[in-house]
């Protein structure tokens, strides 16, 4: 608990109501430890996990209450963020709702419900993702909130996720975020990497569970001029994940999909499907859903398209809960 007295008091005060899984909370009220002259104040509080619950302010002087204010929706749960390209977006054919009411979307201007389209994205989509799913399985299970940061990009290759300044040979099937800076070098200008960070950087070191990653239809491609190779593939995205949690100041996990689906002609391709997997035998990152596997009616426009149907954002969700639950399960008992 952080911030700043605009009126003149002695003591700085907060309590926090509601019930928990385990209980209902005492609602004491605690002091804060407060710079009169500045005014700043701030705290810590153990809370159990759960929620919401309702956080109250108040300023005193002389034993009388100067100044209060309410925050009636605070979680204590689990916070994920979701990277890629559009199938970690809104481009799913049927906006969804959280039916737990208990799934919580970032954005730059604050948290809301996580009813589509997802708020904190960096390509302005406004369709459907599997987030509510994905929230209210995990709330099914933990009854504790679910906050999820939405960052990615659709139609992007794993190319245009590079930090400022990272180098490729192969340019990928879209121009933006890189440019070339000789004639097989190309560099990424850092935009999408930096857009990720600004959650992670805002929720700190140990501030959120971990990154759920879903990218690779783009790089799937099948230009030969735009191909990149298993190697390459596997290559960057370690350089991604190596450079976000070195910013980041902690190594927090990182998920990887299997996913390279195009179309029912083309549903996936080996390479970048061993790729992603090389990096869960390498330890550098976890087992993310076989996304690959979500066909026909799971699919838009009668299952010819690459993105998914209403079914399939319901099933995709379910999928990445299945796996993040598999996580949990060892590191909460």
């Amino acid at each position: 608990m952080s911030g700043r007295a605009l009126v003149e008091c002695e003591r700085a005060e907060v309590r926090v109501t509601g019930s928990s899984p385990f209980g209902t909370l005492s609602a004491r009220w605690e002091q804060l430890t407060l710079d009169r002259q500045s005014g700043e104040f701030r705290g810590q509080l153990r809370i159990a996990a759960g929620g919401w619950y309702g956080v109250e302010l108040r300023l005193l002087r002389n034993s009388k209450t100067m100044a209060n204010l309410e925050v009636p929706h605070v979680g204590v749960g689990e916070v994920f963020v979701v990277a890629g390209q559009s199938n970690a977006t809104n481009y799913g054919e049927e906006r969804q709702q959280t039916q737990s009411g208990m799934v919580a979307a970032w954005s730059a201007d604050g948290w809301r419900l996580a009813n589509d389209p997802q708020p904190g994205v960096q390509d302005g989509s406004k369709n459907g993702s599997f987030i509510p799913a994905f929230g209210d399985a995990l709330y099914e299970k933990y009854r504790v909130p679910v906050g999820v940061a939405a960052v990615g990009h659709g139609s992007t290759s794993v190319r245009q996720w590079l930090p400022r300044g990272g180098h490729f040979q192969t340019p990928p099937t879209m121009g933006k975020f890189v440019h070339q800076v000789g004639p097989d070098d190309w560099e990424c200008d850092g935009t999408l990497f930096d857009g990720m960070m600004k959650p992670i950087l805002q929720f700190g070191r140990g501030g959120f569970r971990a990154l759920l990653w879903h990218q690779g239809e783009s790089d799937a491609h099948q230009k030969p001029e735009f191909n990149i190779t298993a190697d390459e593939y596997a290559r960057l995205l370690r350089r991604i994940i190596s450079a976000s949690r070195q910013q980041a100041g902690w190594d927090f996990p990182w998920f990887v999909a299997q996913v390279s689906y195009h179309s029912p002609r083309d549903p996936f391709c080996e390479p970048i499907r061993e790729a992603q997997k090389s990096l869960w035998d390498g330890v550098i990152a976890l087992p993310g859903p076989d996304t690959d596997q979500l066909t026909g009616a799971d699919r838009q426009n009668g299952g010819k398209g690459v993105h998914f149907s209403s079914l399939g954002l319901q099933a995709h969700g379910r999928l990445w809960a299945e796996k993040v639950e598999a996580y949990l399960d060892t590191v909460l008992h």
